[in-house]
């Protein structure tokens, strides 16, 4: 990466963070004064008497002291830290907790030295148009990003050395996540060349110069296995030589995929890894358990009719039963019958060896594109993946969640490696990263790695989002069939 270049990357972040905080200031004092106008010129919450009318200037320190203290305390809190770039959920909370923060906060400085003086149904119009202009603002932002990242603009150009599982994990997140400004270009190494599925390789780790300079590349991630770490520091070297910026990858990640879940803590600064518990357990496991009846059960209520319609135009289509009962191995290699919508004809099982030939998934999975076994309609069923409403009745049970690894079938099982099994600690689900990721499209050893990452670091946040982002991937259709 040439100094020109570096120098516009970071003039380019500069200049999104401090936007950001400009407009946010800006929005803060536009919602104060809007809910000033609602409160006494509207009336909004109860008529105002003519003896507690004041004016707006009356209010003006106070507006200046909350943008003050959102200023402050979103610098403190990191709201502004990969702004545009995190999860937007993720960001919507940082907006909702500085907010709620600063306004509570600005509320009781208020009450100790003016009493009631200020009106209380105030605050609160405050607070809630703060808090839908902010994230209003957000959802524009990445969306003006996102079209000048497709015109090339504020895109970092990203190789990854390294082609082992962690370098593959590095590569699946580059390529997955729409909110990143770095864009990946392809990988090196270290043994041998060649693709890994959908992951060009550009050569092996000793061509890194020729590498960085035809491919105009602007990160390097340096994401090796254990093993590799050898090369680490010669590698580091080459890069500072021909002025390229670089990130090394830990190997916490690694040592997650061939031991326990680590955890990192510190004594006086120095970095303790141990043994980190399953977070889906105890009272996580509670309310993961929560949502998964709650939405289940609406899902159902919901899908009713459809559901009737579904299994008219199944037994008008082909011979054999509604609803196809399969077993799956489940959390703690438990077994349990999992049910979907028939969308296959009833000697497709039988039919499978003779189509092992045309298998386009990788591991132990089979998936082929224009499956001569799905019938019409199921074809339909798959591609809106409507074919798995019936697995809802399997999470009422307990059997499955809503989201989770995907259940395999107990074939698929003895063919795992060691390190797959660990997907096998929790429940399986409906949808997943996985199916956000691209669905059939993730090859086998890519779906693993997320789901590890999912049982790793679950939150109730993270469920969440992850449904809300089925949905738009079940409604565009991507990597279904």
């Amino acid at each position: 990466m040439t100094a020109g270049r570096r120098d516009y990357a970071l003039r380019f972040q500069r200049t999104v963070r401090l936007s950001l905080q400009l407009v946010d200031l800006v929005l803060l004092l536009i919602a104060f004064t809007v809910a000033y106008y609602l409160r006494y010129a509207a009336g909004l919450g109860g008529d105002v008497a003519d003896e507690n009318q004041v004016a707006i200037d009356t209010y003006i320190p106070l507006m200046l002291g909350s943008a003050v203290g959102f200023f402050v305390i979103g610098r403190m809190s990191r709201l502004y830290h990969e702004a545009l770039r995190r999860p937007v959920l993720d960001e919507v909370w940082s907006i909702i907790l500085s907010v709620s923060f600063t306004i509570t906060l600005l509320f009781g400085v208020v009450f100790l030295f003016r009493g009631l003086a200020y009106s209380r149904g105030l605050f609160l119009m405050a607070w809630a148009l703060t808090m839908g202009l902010l994230i209003t603002d957000r959802l524009l932002g990445r969306a003006l990003l996102a079209i000048l990242r497709q015109r090339g603009i504020g895109v970092e150009r990203v190789l990854v050395v390294g082609g082992g599982r962690l370098a593959q994990t590095v590569m699946h997140v580059l390529t997955t996540e729409p909110g990143l400004s770095w864009r990946l270009v392809g990988f090196l190494q270290t043994d041998g060349v060649g693709d890994a599925g959908r992951f060009k390789c550009l050569g092996a780790t000793g061509e890194l110069d020729t590498a960085v300079q035809l491919n105009q590349i602007d990160q390097v991630l340096v994401a090796l296995s254990r093993e590799e770490h050898n090369m680490v520091s010669s590698i580091t070297e080459r890069c500072a030589d021909i002025g390229v910026d670089y990130k090394i990858v830990p190997d916490l990640l690694e040592m997650s995929l061939s031991m326990s879940p680590v955890d990192v803590t510190q004594l006086r600064g120095i970095p303790l890894i141990g043994p980190r518990l399953n977070m889906i357990g105890g009272g996580n496991l509670l309310l993961k358990r929560a949502l998964d009846i709650a939405g289940a059960g609406t899902a159902l209520l919901i899908f009713g009719i459809p559901w009737l319609i579904i299994c008219v135009l199944i037994k008008f289509d082909s011979k054999g039963p509604v609803f196809f009962v399969q077993t799956r191995v489940g959390k703690n290699h438990q077994t349990f019958p999992a049910r979907k919508f028939r969308s296959m004809y009833v000697d497709a099982e039988q039919r499978l060896a003779d189509l092992q030939q045309h298998n386009e998934a990788t591991g132990p999975l089979f998936k082929m594109r224009n499956d001569p076994r799905v019938t019409r309609v199921g074809r339909w069923l798959r591609r809106t993946s409507l074919d798995e409403l019936p697995q809802l009745l399997n999470v009422l049970s307990g059997d499955m969640s809503l989201v989770g690894p995907r259940p395999p079938i107990p074939a698929e099982v003895d063919k795992y490696e060691n390190w797959h099994l660990k997907r096998l600690s929790v429940a399986p689900g409906i949808t997943g990263l996985w199916q956000v990721s691209g669905r059939s499209e993730v090859p086998f050893d890519e779906m693993v790695l997320l789901d590890i990452y999912y049982i790793e670091n679950w939150t109730l946040g993270l469920d969440i989002q992850i449904l809300l982002r089925t949905i738009i991937a079940v409604i565009s259709g991507r990597g279904a069939y």
